[in-house]
């Protein structure tokens, strides 16, 4: 089969874009996979997939990760999405409601930067049972659509992130499906550094939006510091977290802004 797809980037994290409304793609597991193989493949940290939507949102965003397990959402994929979304619709709306499996979400396109209203955080535990003797600090833990163990170091460029990531992503705490690990320095008050080990990559990625938005929430709620927070990704981009706190350590009016690119257009055999 011949797959048209487009390749897009937010904030370094790339992705496989294709249009399913027809829902004729029955594209496997190790097809993706290979689609997204960085030598064999377009090479990507994940793809995603435009499919009618089941609910009174727009479309349905379906995110598959580069070793072809679906996931929940994925933040900086969600911005891509809608930038996509926005262009195959072609009726020069600026917002777009799509559903995922972590709910129904919004896209605002604002410029060259998309501003994805996210659903509301879950799960949270604040210095969880997880010890990383590596790691020397203590890990937090949020659901921001998908699950994000979060730490904050002193030397984050430094940080062995492949080795710390997996030991957090596969510790039992977290069994069976794991986490994502974010390593998070702080540059300022309202300014942070954050480094990403994904699941199902498997490894550091050049950003992760809803690990980003983890650890401004995290930040949040052990500083004090206020909405919005910046944060600098390693693909050399910055975002930014807003978000309402509410009580018991709750969040609502989540958001994720950032860039969403397009790269090119390709046709591959898979």
């Amino acid at each position: 089969m011949t797959l048209s797809f487009t390749k897009m980037n937010g904030a370094g994290n790339d992705f496989v874009v294709v249009d399913n409304r027809s829902l004729n793609l029955n594209i496997t597991g190790e097809q993706i996979e290979r689609l997204c193989d960085r030598n064999r493949g377009v090479g990507a940290d994940g793809l995603l997939a435009v499919e009618p939507a089941e609910s009174g949102a727009d479309v349905k965003f379906r995110y598959y990760n580069a070793d072809g397990g679906e996931a929940e959402m994925c933040g900086n994929g969600a911005r891509c999405f809608g930038r996509f979304v926005a262009r195959l619709i072609g009726d020069n709306r600026s917002s777009f409601t799509f559903e995922t499996i972590a709910g129904t979400l919004k896209a605002d396109l604002i410029g060259d930067e998309v501003c994805i209203e996210m659903s509301d955080p879950i799960g949270l535990e604040l210095e969880s049972p997880v010890v990383i003797d590596s790691l020397g600090a203590p890990v937090h833990n949020l659901n921001t659509g998908v699950p994000h163990a979060v730490a904050f170091v002193n030397d984050l460029p430094g940080l062995d992130v492949v080795k710390n990531g997996a030991a957090i992503r596969y510790h039992d705490h977290y069994a069976p499906k794991g986490t994502n690990a974010n390593f998070v320095g702080i540059l300022a008050p309202n300014h942070l550094a954050v480094r990403t080990y994904e699941r199902g990559v498997e490894g550091e990625t050049l950003a992760c939006g809803t690990g980003i938005t983890a650890c401004a929430l995290i930040h949040h709620l052990l500083t004090g510091q206020a909405s919005p927070i910046k944060i600098d990704v390693a693909g050399g981009e910055t975002l930014s977290i807003g978000f309402v706190p509410g009580p018991d350590q709750t969040f609502t009016g989540v958001t994720l802004s950032g860039p969403a690119d397009f790269v090119f257009e390709g046709e591959i055999e898979i």
